[in-house]
């Protein structure tokens, strides 16, 4: 009687699982690293225009200088020392306006 050896046959369906499953794993990892290339580039876009959108200060025309005066005279109406005319004259002043 001849027997046969089944080991050949089983070390070949073992490693083929094996391989597909390594196989499956580098696909998703490659998957996963296309993702976060995806979401990195999306921020360095979004921070770029960012970056290069105005100041509101700047975008309205008013000067640094200007807006602390608007700050003030805000300080000096809350404060009641200049009533409602008073300041929105100083501020269409200053907004020349």
């Amino acid at each position: 009687m001849l027997m046969r050896r089944r080991r050949p046959l089983l070390r070949g369906a073992a490693m083929a699982a094996g391989g597909a499953a390594v196989y499956h794993a580098g696909k998703k990892a490659g998957a996963q690293n296309e993702y976060e290339a995806e979401q990195q580039s999306d921020q360095e876009q979004a921070y770029q225009q960012q970056a290069a959108a105005p100041p509101a200060a700047a975008a309205s025309g008013v000067s640094d200088e200007g807006l602390s005066k608007l700050a003030e005279l805000g300080k000096l109406h809350d404060q009641g020392i200049l009533t409602d005319e008073e300041f929105a004259a100083a501020k269409a002043k200053i907004l020349g306006g």
